[in-house]
C-alpha cells in the first residue's frame, strides 16, 4: 500500500474526518481539500493515486473537478453526494467517475470500494495480461499499454472503468459476460443488483465507438444474459 494517497475533496469537515480516520486506519495516505478549487490545486500537486470527491462543492464543483482530473489522468474517481437523482448518477458517470456513492453511506463500504478501484487499476495497469499486442477490429485499435482508444487514427476519449469494460470484452471476443460476471471482475464488489450503472457505461461507450449507437455493431447486447465484443464487421466511420 506504499505511496498509495487519497485525496478526499469534501467540504463538510465532520464527514471528511471521518472518512480520512477510515482510511488511515486501513493505511492510505490522505489529504485533504475543502473546496473544488483546493482539490485541483492538491492533484496537481501530490499526485494522488485515488480521487474521492464530494458533487456539490465551493468554487469549482464536483462535476467540473471530475472533467479537470480525467483531463490530465486515469486514476480511479469516486463521486459522493447527498443527491439521490438517476440523473446526477449518469452525469458523473458520464464525465469519467468510476464510482458514485450516496450520502448518507458506510465509511466501510467507502473503504471496501477504495480498495476495489484500487485493485482492479493496479491489475489492469500493471498485469501483464493487459499489457498485450494492440486489438485491432476494423476502424477500432484498442492499446492496451496506453490505456487507447482510436477509429480510423483518431483519438476517442475514455475514462478507465470504460477502457476497462471495452478491453475485457474485446480480448474474449464472441465471449458472452453475464452482468454479474462483469462487475465482478471490473468492479470486484457487490453492486447489489445495481445494473443501471452497467447500463450507463455500455451506453457512453457506444456512443463513443459506435458509428450508430442504437444499432451497434462492437458491442452487442445478448438479451436476458449480458454482452459481448463482435469484432468481425467491415462497416466503416468514413460511409
Amino acid at each position: 500500500m506504499e505511496n498509495e494517497r487519497i485525496l478526499v475533496v469534501e467540504d463538510e469537515f465532520e464527514i471528511a474526518d471521518l472518512v480520512r480516520d477510515y482510511l488511515m486506519m486501513e493505511g492510505y495516505e490522505v489529504i485533504h481539500a475543502k473546496d473544488g478549487q483546493e482539490g485541483w490545486d492538491l492533484f496537481q500537486h501530490e499526485n494522488p493515486t485515488l480521487t474521492v470527491l464530494d458533487l456539490m462543492l465551493p468554487k469549482v464543483d464536483g462535476m467540473e473537478l471530475c472533467r479537470l482530473i480525467r483531463s490530465r489522468s486515469m486514476i480511479p474517481i469516486i463521486m459522493m453526494t447527498a443527491k439521490k437523482s438517476e440523473s446526477d448518477k449518469i452525469i458523473g458517470l458520464g464525465i469519467g467517475a468510476d464510482d458514485y456513492i450516496t450520502k448518507p453511506f458506510s465509511p466501510s463500504e467507502l473503504v471496501a470500494r477504495i480498495k476495489a478501484q484500487l485493485r482492479r487499476y493496479r491489475h489492469f495497469s500493471h498485469d501483464g495480461s493487459l499489457q498485450q499486442d494492440i486489438l485491432t477490429f476494423g476502424d477500432l485499435t484498442i492499446d492496451a499499454s496506453e490505456y487507447k482508444v482510436r477509429i480510423n487514427d483518431h483519438p476517442i476519449e475514455l475514462s478507465a472503468r470504460e477502457f476497462q469494460i471495452l478491453h475485457l470484452l474485446a480480448s474474449h471476443e464472441g465471449q458472452v459476460f453475464t452482468k454479474e460476471q462483469l462487475f465482478d471482475k471490473i468492479w470486484g464488489y457487490d453492486h447489489m443488483g445495481d445494473f443501471n450503472t452497467l447500463m450507463v457505461y455500455m451506453r457512453k461507450l457506444r456512443e463513443k465507438i459506435e458509428k450508430e449507437p442504437s444499432n451497434p455493431v462492437y458491442l452487442r447486447t445478448v438479451w436476458g444474459v449480458g454482452y459481448k465484443f463482435e469484432g468481425g464487421v467491415e462497416s466503416s466511420w468514413d460511409d
